[in-house]
């Protein structure tokens, strides 16, 4: 964007539209419902699983509105927010199948390609499913899905659907990157903006006339009385004290700030 256009201010906000953020909206939501079903038990578990998750949404969020004015704070919340999700809450959905002797799905299986398939998409087309089985709707039925499933399938969906946030996450970083490299930092723009708006004074001022009788900055005024009525001229700002006036040009007239309008003789 150009500092002239948007101030000092960095690109920011927006994030309720990134994928990433959705992503890890909908793994919070989902390890609340999963703690809550599978480990009543262990609350202590359950609540730093939670933390994790909602660490990973939030940092999201918070990183966003950082952006405004600073590039490397942005970049530090969303790597915290990739970390909660990638080294703290992955673990714990790998260990829960582990420790329960659950099969962890491999990657390139066939259920988590279709698990990973029906995750990309908010609302994903199935057919309907055998009585007393339960199907993946997409992002926005993991909750639900979860408060269903057996705990081999829920937990599986919950390290696909981690996995999926924490490699767009990573592909933000690099996003994030590159723009603080074009971009700059807010201590950069802020320089830019400062030497715009002086810019800007400076040619409004070279362009304004001098009174020719003091020699002091001359505004733009509008005669009210006499036979020049209604006619535009440069009058002395130091009005009434100094009357000395000239002609406004076709050229002047075009670039040059206006002052309160007086009368002429």
């Amino acid at each position: 964007m150009n500092p002239e256009e948007t101030g000092p201010f960095l690109p920011h906000s927006g994030y309720r539209k990134l994928r990433s953020y959705k992503v890890a909206e909908a793994v919070y939501d989902a390890t609340v419902a999963f703690c809550r079903r599978f480990l009543p038990h262990d609350r202590r578990l359950a609540d730093q699983m939670v933390q994790a998750a909602r660490s990973g949404v939030r940092n999201i969020s918070e990183g966003s509105g950082a952006a405004a004015t600073s590039r490397r704070t942005e970049m530090k919340l969303t790597n915290v927010a990739r970390a909660s999700l990638s080294d703290e809450l992955l673990g714990d959905y790998s260990s829960f199948l582990v420790q329960n002797g659950l099969r962890v799905w491999p990657k390139d299986s066939r259920e988590a390609l279709a698990m990973r398939a029906r995750l990309a998409r908010d609302v994903a087309p199935v057919q309907r499913a055998p009585a007393g089985k339960v199907v993946l709707t997409g992002l926005s039925g993991l909750s639900d899905f979860v408060a269903q499933a057996t705990p081999e399938l829920a937990a599986n969906a919950m390290l696909c659907a981690v996995n999926q946030a924490a490699y767009l996450l990573r592909r933000q970083l690099q996003s994030q990157g590159r723009s603080f490299l074009e971009e700059g930092r807010f201590t950069e723009r802020l320089h830019t903006a400062r030497t715009l708006a002086r810019s800007s004074d400076q040619v409004a001022r070279s362009e304004t006339p001098r009174c020719p009788t003091c020699g002091k900055p001359m505004f733009r005024r509008t005669a009210k009385t006499g036979s020049r009525s209604g006619l535009s001229f440069w009058g002395c700002s130091a009005f009434p004290n100094c009357k000395g006036t000239r002609p406004l040009t076709d050229q002047t007239s075009r670039t040059s700030p206006t002052g309160p309008g007086n009368p002429t003789n």
